[in-house]
C-alpha cells in the first residue's frame, strides 16, 4: 500500500488487528457489533435503498457492516488499515459466499482514486479511532456521487458518555476490551455536524442506540447522548 496522507494512529491499527481473528465470533469482544449491526444496517437501508448501490465501507474492519450490505444486493468495497482485518473479511466472504471487494487503503488515497463513483458511503465506529476526523469526514464527501448518501456513528463526549461507553462497557458489563475507546476522542454531535457541513455535506437525520444491561438488548431510539448515527446527502 502506497499513501501520501496516513490519517492513522499505529496503536489503534495495532490494538483492532491483535483482535482481527475472533472479528466474527459473535461471543467475543465483538460481540457489540454483531448485535447492533442489524439495527444500522436497515436505519441505512430504509434511508438509502442498497439495492443495485455501489457501496463503499470505510474502516471495515473484518466486515460485518459490508457483508450485510452486500447481502442487500449492494455492489461493496470495504477498505481499512489494519491487514489482519482485511484477511479475516476476506476469509469471512469467501466462507460465506458473499462477495465483497477489499482493499488496504486509507480514505483520504481512496478517494484520489475514485473521487464520485459511490452512491452510498458508510462510516461506522472509526471517527473515534482516528487522528484527524475531519479529514476522514472530506474523504467520504469526495467518494459518494451528487445526490449520493454518507452515514457516519461514532460517540458523544459528555460524563454519561463516558460512564456508559467507558466506564460501563470496558469496565463494569466488560463488553470490551479495556482501552478500546479514548474518551478524549469521543465526538459531540454538534462538532460533526459542523465537520459535514464545512465538508459540503447535508445532515439528513441523527439517531441514537441505546443500551438496556437488565435485557441485554440494543435499540435505536432519538436519545443521542451516547451512541449516535448521522446520515448525509451530497447535494446533486
Amino acid at each position: 500500500m502506497t499513501t501520501t496522507h496516513l490519517n492513522a494512529d499505529p496503536a489503534e491499527i495495532q490494538k483492532f488487528s491483535d483482535l482481527a481473528h475472533r472479528w466474527w465470533d459473535p461471543t467475543s469482544e465483538f460481540r457489540p457489533l454483531h448485535e447492533i449491526n442489524p439495527l444500522r444496517l436497515e436505519w441505512i437501508h430504509q434511508r438509502a435503498s442498497l439495492t443495485g448501490k455501489k457501496v463503499i465501507d470505510v474502516g471495515c474492519g473484518g466486515g460485518i457492516l459490508a457483508e450485510s450490505m452486500a447481502r442487500k444486493g449492494a455492489d461493496v468495497t470495504g477498505i481499512d488499515l489494519s491487514e489482519k482485518a482485511l484477511k479475516v473479511a476476506d476469509l469471512h466472504s469467501l466462507e460465506s459466499g458473499v462477495q465483497v471487494r477489499y482493499r488496504h487503503i486509507a480514505a483520504e488515497d481512496m478517494a484520489a482514486e475514485e473521487a464520485g463513483q459511490y452512491d452510498v458511503v458508510t462510516c461506522m465506529e472509526m471517527l473515534e479511532h482516528v487522528p484527524d476526523p475531519a479529514s476522514v469526514i472530506q474523504a467520504c464527501t469526495r467518494l459518494v456521487k451528487p445526490g449520493g448518501h454518507v452515514f457516519f456513528s461514532t460517540l458523544n463526549r459528555n460524563p454519561k458518555s463516558y460512564l456508559f461507553a467507558i466506564i460501563g462497557a470496558e469496565y463494569v458489563l466488560q463488553m470490551l476490551p479495556k482501552g478500546t475507546h479514548d474518551y478524549a476522542k469521543f465526538i459531540k454531535p454538534s462538532e460533526l455536524a459542523q465537520d459535514i457541513r464545512n465538508a459540503g455535506l447535508e445532515v439528513l437525520g441523527m439517531k441514537g442506540l441505546g443500551y438496556n444491561p437488565l435485557t441485554k438488548m440494543y435499540s435505536l431510539n432519538e436519545d443521542t447522548s451516547v451512541n449516535y448515527m448521522v446520515a448525509c446527502r451530497r447535494p446533486a
